[in-house]
């Protein structure tokens, strides 16, 4: 009866996939086609955990990493929360950087940060930083000069509890949504330093003690998109900014520094 009905499920979920377009990136039960520390990530119950300790736990943010392929033009969806006075966030179309560490990425991130503006922002990771807060859509031009296009009131969630986090790259648009709802927009115009496709993983922040989980994430391959090209004139109603900065580099509270 076991095998019957796995073999049900199996094929209602195939079903499910071909559908939708969505291809799912856990199994459920192991890290299998995934990379990172053994020591910090885990599968419980379906869920996939990451811990960081405490400040002595980790020198420098850790990423689990997708092994099944660089991404490109896709749509991603996960379902996440963050326990602890930290943050999350997930990469995509990244690269790492092992001259500093094992699994570390620097690139693109959807941030999964307690404190309001940060979340579901556009971030690059170990790059040019913040470009778009939660409630501002942005836009780089070919010079790097970051420029506010419009905005909205921010998406406010507690990362806590179970949100779903979209992402949605088409060519140097990059859209990022919490349950349904537009966070942030950014279109790269800047050749030189944006990354048209590369690879996916998820943050685990060093600092304050902090557990991040993962219960489900999809994803969809695009068709690739043209480039959006640069037009000045499309500047005029846009307004330069400079780029934002952070006083809360982990959550809400203090950052709880290491023993020396």
């Amino acid at each position: 009866m076991r095998s019957i009905l796995s073999t049900l499920l199996l094929f209602a979920t195939a079903a499910f996939a071909a559908d939708d377009g969505f291809t799912p990136l856990f199994n459920g039960k192991d890290l299998t086609g995934w990379d990172g520390d053994p020591r910090l990530w885990k599968v419980e119950n379906g869920i996939v955990i990451g811990t960081c300790a405490g400040p002595e736990d980790l020198p420098n943010n850790t990423f689990l990493i997708w092994r099944g392929g660089k991404v490109k033009d896709f749509e991603l969806r996960a379902t996440v929360r963050v326990i602890g006075d930290n943050n999350s966030g997930i990469q995509y179309r990244s690269r790492e950087v092992p001259e500093v560490a094992p699994w570390v990425i620097t690139g693109y991130q959807s941030d999964i940060h307690p404190a309001i503006e940060h979340t579901g922002m556009t971030y690059e990771e170990r790059g040019r930083g913040i470009f778009g807060l939660n409630g501002k859509n942005v836009l780089l031009d070919p010079e790097g000069v970051l420029w506010q296009l419009s905005e909205h009131p921010p998406v406010k969630v507690d990362v806590s509890q179970w949100n779903e986090y979209v992402i949605i790259a088409k060519g140097n648009h990059l859209s990022h949504q919490i349950n349904g709802l537009t966070t942030s927009e950014l279109i790269d115009h800047d050749a030189k330093k944006r990354a048209l496709e590369g690879l996916l993983a998820i943050q685990l922040h060093r600092g304050n003690a902090n557990r991040v989980e993962i219960k489900d994430l999809r994803l969809k391959v695009l068709p690739e998109a043209p480039l959006i090209p640069f037009d000045a004139a499309k500047l005029s109603g846009a307004t330069k900014i400079e780029k934002p900065k952070t006083s809360r580099p982990q959550g809400t509270g203090p950052v709880v520094p290491a023993k020396k």
